[in-house]
């Protein structure tokens, strides 16, 4: 240990009296270490918002709709009575299976007029997302085909004015419907826009008695996870065993097409992070073509430590540990410059995607890592080349 820290010391001596170079070495260490951290760091980070967010929304539904390719689509036109045979067939599986559709419709509220998105609402609710005031749909309001709404916070804003909406009516193409409750915002204005955003849901089945009797376009399953495969085969089944056998249709699994964008997310960064990677390499070079000058402008102290008794691995060690220094001073600032500039992406993009974890300390880790390999790598070949330099040669110099 008493050698690696002379050694060391003497290493940072050489280091310092060549600063001006040392600096300008470093610089592609710091480029690539720094753009490692930042890409890799905000990349994590903006998976784990997105999967957070997401799972503020609990179980993801199965989605059964009629294969829109097939010859014949109107044949397996989704029906609003064909909810009961699936979920009966579902029985063992999940009780809650509902009609879907997607439609706006002119919603008013006195002079106040909107074209919001009016979704069917059932009283299945394993979510977590946040009541502003009020409660959510219950199984009660769907049996009864109860005439009552629930809003998210930007329509009680724009009807309202942010006045309190529990209790009054809105007034949803023509028919008259009792707020119950306010959704408060989704953390992240991405998600709001994307999916809570200037929404009503009433019960499904007041939707299709008084809203729009047409089919719906989708039925939804909420499987439990691991059964989400055998319920989208049994709900096919069952509807071609209404419509028929040439009847088609396809199911879309809401969880596997999140696990496919987190998926898409982490190679993206995995990408960039080896962009920044090739920085780390040129910057490996740039270390080695240092080390060799270095080697070639003290050969003369090479031979004169040979001479006193320094052996081939004294000089290799000496050396490597001038490039792994050197490697390890420029990591550690493009360390401090990556954490930086990850903290104020991060708070940035909160605003828009939630909140956001980043592994700090598997991203300093991994950067720490790849800074000690690239001085080892890169500087092996000129350590060796001084250790294997003959001492008479090298006194002549």
């Amino acid at each position: 240990m008493g050698r690696l820290l002379a050694y060391l010391q003497e290493a940072t001596t050489s280091l310092w009296r060549n600063r001006v170079r040392s600096f300008l070495t470093m610089l592609g260490m710091i480029i690539g270490t720094a753009s490692i951290v930042t890409v890799f760091g905000i990349s994590r980070a903006t998976t784990s918002g997105i999967a957070s967010t997401f799972g503020s929304f609990g179980t993801l539904p199965v989605i059964v709709q009629a294969d829109p390719a097939q010859d014949y689509p109107s044949i397996a036109q989704i029906h609003y009575h064909d909810v009961r045979p699936v979920a009966q067939a579902l029985a063992g599986i999940t009780p809650w299976v509902m009609p879907d559709w997607n439609r706006s419709f002119l919603t008013t509220y006195g002079n106040v007029k909107d074209y919001p998105s009016v979704v069917a609402g059932s009283g299945f609710h394993d979510d977590g997302l946040a009541m502003q005031q009020g409660r959510k749909l219950t199984q009660q309001d769907v049996a009864s085909a109860a005439h009552v709404c629930v809003i998210t916070a930007d329509l009680e804003n724009e009807y309202f004015h942010g006045g309190n909406a529990i209790g009054k009516y809105l007034r949803i193409n023509g028919g008259r419907y009792r707020i119950v409750g306010v959704y408060a915002n989704i953390k992240g204005s991405f998600l709001n826009g994307l999916v809570g955003s200037s929404t009503v849901a009433i019960p499904y089945t007041t939707f299709y008695q008084n809203v729009d009797p047409s089919p719906p376009d989708f039925i939804l399953i909420y499987a439990p996870k691991g059964e989400e495969q055998l319920a989208g085969k049994i709900a096919i089944a069952t509807l071609q065993r209404i419509h028929g056998p040439n009847a088609k249709y396809i199911t879309q699994n809401s969880s596997d097409l999140l696990q496919t964008f987190e998926n898409v997310l982490n190679v993206v960064g995995l990408g960039l992070a080896a962009i920044g990677g090739v920085a780390l390499v040129v910057a490996g070079v740039g270390i080695m073509n240092i080390m060799l000058v270095s080697v070639a402008e003290r050969t003369r102290e090479i031979g004169i430590r040979k001479a006193v008794g320094a052996d081939r691995n004294d000089i290799a060690l000496q050396f490597l540990m001038e490039s792994v220094v050197l490697a390890f001073l420029g990591g550690g600032v493009g360390i401090l410059l990556g954490v930086l500039v990850t903290i104020g992406g991060v708070a940035l993009l909160s605003n828009t995607l939630g909140e956001m974890i980043v592994p700090y300390v598997l991203v300093v880790g991994l950067a720490v890592g790849f800074s000690v390999l690239v001085g080892v790598l890169f500087g092996t070949y000129p350590a060796l080349r001084a250790a294997q330099l003959d001492p008479i040669e090298a006194l002549r110099s």
